[in-house]
């Protein structure tokens, strides 16, 4: 069954984007997943939580393949480079449709 993850990303500075894109895309494919939403126009259309800057939206083939990419040691300092550029970042796994 497919898996997904979900982010939502409030960035104040665009700076750290190119290097962590260029690690991340084919990091992703290597784990067999595919972008089905790359930053968007998120607009809220329900709630209270501010609108997010970019949203992203991968589907990989299973769950496990999703915490393979989250975990290989080739994306850490992508997390790192993210954390210290300030990007308020909220990430979700779920499960899609059998």
């Amino acid at each position: 069954m497919s898996a997904y993850i979900i982010g939502s990303l409030i960035v104040k500075d665009w700076d750290w984007y190119r290097e962590y894109r260029n690690v991340t895309e084919p990091l992703v494919a290597k784990h067999g997943g595919r972008y089905l939403v790359k930053g968007g126009n998120p607009e809220t259309v329900e709630g209270s939580a501010p609108t997010a800057h970019a949203v992203v939206m991968i589907e990989f083939p299973d769950r496990q393949s999703v915490l393979n990419w989250y975990n290989d040691p080739d994306y850490a300092p992508m997390i790192e480079l993210r954390q210290k550029s300030k990007v308020v970042t909220e990430l979700m796994l779920v499960d899609g449709l059998e």
